[in-house]
């Protein structure tokens, strides 16, 4: 692939990809098209053999498709502070969905902030000194507008508005909380959101019963909002989808599963068997997942919920009593959780930057503790900022999720400089795009690129974006479909996938061959996504 200059004067595009074959993201078959690109809208698609570009890219034997939208991912505090996420741009991502699991740094206050930045150390990456004050989920929304160069849109995490209005505890929300809830969501929605997240595994919201989440989704019912949900996974995966399609019909509104995938051989079958024979038919409903069947989160994910009851920043002191430590072991116990298929992606200070790496069981050994005080140290010594990575599970048991006609990409993509991280971050577009379409055989490459794209963008309101047509928004990658392939492993993660030779982000070209291109602006070219519903 080659590309040229020409003196803009005489050029009738801005940019032109020239001799590519065109798969638009919305399943149609792919043809062979030029795509004449001017401001950031696609104004030409057809046969331009005779036109110039200011800047022109050869896309001969190529794919030419709409830019990839991840729905599911933690780059939050990275857009903020890194102007081209290449783990991401690099594999053709760009519009990310922030926000995701009903936690992230905004909306907060001053009481709130200093707890959610040290909750989300090992997840999102935000530093303490890095928080400039802002409060309201517009606000944040409004940093990241132009300073980055992929396109963002977000959520209302709900544990940030029930933090706020009635604490980190366990107790019921009264009807003068839930009515302050139901404002924060109503200006979510008037800020551009797509609707609530939740992540009914972790902290405030873990305690919310099924009524209140229903209130809640009623006030964003008029806005035609979207309830996304890390469903009650330690539950179990049938009874949390239950909960979920009830909470849809009782509030009337759309809902989506986070990261949906089974645990053990069959019970993805088994939940969309129910999705289709029931669910679908009683509300509307879509899912996304990563192309892996192994996990990552935050280790202190495992610890009972009365460790945060009164915040996180308390949580280190409520961990030092005996009853909190012996309630650990139990709760151990009872997940059978195989220490030695479990590793230590990341941690947060240099004393223990050795163990990255390492199987918890190969640390604990280590330590010469029972597992219970080993695990515990370790997250007194790093403030409660430990990522892991669970190695569990044939990554080939998510391919019937990732076949399903309700499916989109997810990546819930966890970066950290230096971890041991799950190759997600680095390898999921590049791997629906390769191996299962060439290798495994799941799907087409026109299938392939719909559930990366226009099924996303359609699903979540982008309007004009991930569907390569005349008048929209010239988000667009080109890619060589033999060549396409993710390269991260569990061991070796950082891996830049290959194969994706261009990224733009409104007919801006930001990544060439893995090499992010210098943009001479003033503002990057990403921008807030408002949502639009159909």
């Amino acid at each position: 692939m080659s590309s040229s200059d020409s003196s803009s004067t005489t050029s009738e595009f801005d940019v032109l990809i020239k001799g590519g074959t065109v798969i638009d993201g919305t399943r149609a078959p792919r043809v062979t098209a030029d795509v004449g690109i001017k401001g950031d809208q696609i104004v030409a698609l057809g046969d331009l053999s005779s036109a110039k570009g200011a800047f022109e890219i050869d896309a001969t034997g190529k794919i030419v498709a709409p830019g990839f939208v991840d729905v599911h991912n933690h780059s939050d505090s990275w857009l903020l502070n890194t102007p081209n996420f290449l783990s991401k741009t690099s594999q053709g991502f760009t519009t990310e969905v922030i926000m995701a699991d009903g936690i992230s740094y905004a909306p907060v206050d001053r009481c709130t902030a200093a707890d959610w930045i040290y909750y989300l150390q090992s997840l999102d990456g935000l530093y303490p000194e890095e928080y400039t004050g802002w409060e309201s989920l517009e606000d944040y929304m409004n940093l990241l507008d132009g300073r980055n160069v992929q396109n963002v849109m977000t959520h209302i995490p709900y544990a940030n508005l029930r933090s706020m209005h009635c604490g980190f505890g366990r107790q019921r929300v009264d009807d003068f909380q839930m009515k302050l809830i139901c404002s924060e969501v109503r200006k979510g929605m008037e800020a551009g959101a797509v609707g609530i997240s939740t992540g009914l595994d972790y902290v405030a919201q873990c305690f919310s019963p099924t009524d209140e989440l229903v209130e809640a989704c009623q006030a964003m019912a008029e806005y035609d909002g979207l309830y996304v949900s890390h469903i009650r996974y330690k539950k179990s995966l049938m009874p949390a989808i239950e909960e979920l399609v009830e909470i849809g019909k009782r509030a009337g509104v759309k809902v989506h599963i986070s990261h949906m995938k089974g645990q053990h051989p069959g019970q993805a079958e088994e939940a969309l068997e129910y999705i289709d024979k029931v669910a679908r038919h009683e509300v509307d409903i879509s899912f996304d997942v990563y192309p892996y069947q192994p996990g990552s989160t935050m280790l202190h994910f495992l610890l009972p919920y009365e460790v945060f009851e009164e915040g996180p920043r308390k949580a280190v002191e409520k961990l030092k009593q005996p009853e909190m430590q012996q309630r650990f072991k139990y709760g151990l116990e009872n997940y059978l959780l195989d220490i030695s298929a479990i590793q230590i992606a990341w941690v947060l200070t240099e004393k223990n930057k050795q163990h990255q790496g390492k199987m918890l069981s190969q640390y604990v050994e280590e330590t010469g503790l029972p597992k219970e005080e080993a695990l515990i140290k370790l997250l007194i010594e790093e403030e409660m900022a430990v990522l892991l990575v669970f190695n569990m599970g044939d990554d080939r048991l998510v391919d019937p999720v990732l076949q399903h006609d309700l499916y989109m990409m997810g990546t819930d993509g966890i970066y950290m400089d230096g971890g041991v991280i799950h190759p997600r971050q680095f390898g999921s577009a590049a791997r629906i795009l390769g191996p299962c379409v060439r290798d495994h055989k799941l799907f087409s490459l026109e299938d392939a690129v719909y559930k990366l794209s226009g099924c996303a963008a359609q699903r979540f309101g982008m309007e004009k974006r991930s569907i390569l047509r005349q008048g929209n928004y010239a988000d667009i990658v080109v890619f060589d479909p033999e060549t396409i392939q993710d390269n991260a492993t569990y061991t070796d993660p950082q891996q830049y996938s290959t194969g994706m030779e261009y990224v733009l982000t409104n007919g801006v070209p930001i990544v060439h061959n893995n090499q992010p291109l210098d943009v001479n602006a003033e503002t990057l070219p990403g921008r807030y996504v408002r949502y639009q519903p159909r």
